[in-house]
């Protein structure tokens, strides 16, 4: 039996494919994610392309937070989807839409809970926002445990 090989979508792909903009490309881009859905590709998409994609798909494209949200988690959890954080990726995607954090604080937090470790972070507001409040750190920092 071959190992399949593994595919890394980069931000333009992904984006083609939930935009249906560029019909060539997004027939391309349409056949493999379909295939890395039904499990007949894999493919690792990364958390900077995770990222890129929100910041795109909102802010260029005016695409709502909370659709942007959905489209990636639904990628994540395509079947030929081989990443090993896409539950924390698709749980940071969900702190990003309901609690009106920054994705990168969304993903730092979640990935610190992860490993059972803290957030050191100068960002009072990003402790509020995820209620995971710890007193100031030394020299003025406050953490955010898990």
């Amino acid at each position: 039996m071959t190992k399949a090989v593994v595919a890394f979508p980069d931000t333009n792909t992904v984006l083609r494919y939930l935009l249906h903009d560029h019909e060539d490309m997004y027939r391309e881009a349409n056949t493999f994610f379909e295939a890395v859905r039904v499990g007949e590709r894999h493919a690792v998409l990364l958390e900077s392309v995770v990222a890129e994609c929100v910041y795109v798909l909102t802010k260029f494209y005016t695409v709502p937070r909370a659709e942007a949200v959905a489209q990636l988690q639904a990628i994540l959890r395509y079947r030929g989807i081989r990443n090993a954080d896409a539950d924390q990726l698709v749980e940071a995607l969900g702190l990003y839409a309901e609690r009106n954090v920054d994705l990168v604080d969304a993903i730092l937090s979640v990935k610190a809970a992860a490993a059972h470790a803290e957030v050191f972070s100068f960002d009072r507001d990003l402790h509020r926002k995820l209620k995971r409040h710890v007193p100031p750190a030394p020299g003025g920092g406050c953490t955010t445990g898990a």
